[in-house]
């Protein structure tokens, strides 16, 4: 049976997530009834990774399986406004969305500035001044791998080594991009990492601060887990684009 490889955007503050839980409106299960309705027929979806409530995507990747044909525009059509598939292609049985994940780009903005910008809806207005220099600084000190305990909410997955190939700032008039790509990230991690770089910055903490945390491996040294209003999935890469080593060209 063919299976199919779909990248999709959406509003994360439409839904209760990505993953289909409960009586909640979430990404997957608004894709799984939209495939459904198109192919009459029960299809179940992989995700490359779950995203909480109120987090946007611009990439995500799934996969399915599915015998027939289905066309990007059809599926479009049926699909609510908040959820677009960008692209929708034939794959081989080897590739899977989340175990073939190599990496995963996620990016959080902030307004800094005196006024909230009304037409901000992917966001987070933060008024306290931010040093750019000094973000740049802190954010250095998590690229690489490490246990990042300290910056995990409880789960029930025991995982808590990560490997952070990039993690910078940049800043445009008053929005500051803060993109940080890794291997993978625990429960909370990104949102957490961006709490502890406003804690570091409204407290006017020295930036090496950031390396402390993370050596403490403790949670209670971190700051909170920020807004998720402001955090969006880029982009999942599927080669060893950070690594050194063969790249697999079958995916």
């Amino acid at each position: 049976m063919p299976r199919y490889k779909l990248t999709l955007q959406y509003l994360g503050q439409a839904f209760k997530g990505s993953q289909k839980q409960k009586d909640a409106r979430t990404v997957q299960d608004e894709l799984e009834k939209a495939i459904s309705t198109l192919t009459q027929q029960k299809i179940s979806t992989i995700f490359s990774g779950r995203t909480d409530a109120g987090v946007n995507a611009l990439g995500q990747v799934v996969h399915f399986d599915y015998e027939g044909e289905i066309k990007l525009y059809n599926l479009n059509c049926i699909l609510p406004k908040e959820i677009k598939v960008t692209k929708l292609t034939k794959t081989n049985k080897k590739f899977h969305a989340q175990m073939s994940a190599k990496s995963r780009h996620y990016q959080y903005k902030i307004r800094n500035s005196e006024v909230e910008n009304v037409f901000d809806t992917d966001t987070l207005y933060y008024r306290h001044k931010l040093d750019l220099k000094r973000i740049n600084e802190s954010l250095s000190y998590i690229v690489g791998e490490h246990d990042f305990s300290a910056f995990k909410s409880s789960s029930d997955n025991p995982a808590k080594i990560c490997k952070i190939y990039k993690a910078k700032a940049t800043k445009s008039k008053d929005v500051i991009k803060i993109d940080i790509i890794g291997n993978r990230f625990l429960y909370n991690m990104v949102r957490t990492i961006i709490g502890t770089l406003l804690m570091i910055e409204k407290d006017n903490l020295p930036p090496a601060k950031m390396k402390e945390i993370l050596k403490s491996k403790e949670r209670e040294m971190a700051g909170p887990v920020i807004s998720p209003i402001g955090l969006t999935l880029m982009k999942v890469e599927y080669t060893n684009k950070y690594e050194k080593g063969k790249i697999n060209e079958n995916i």
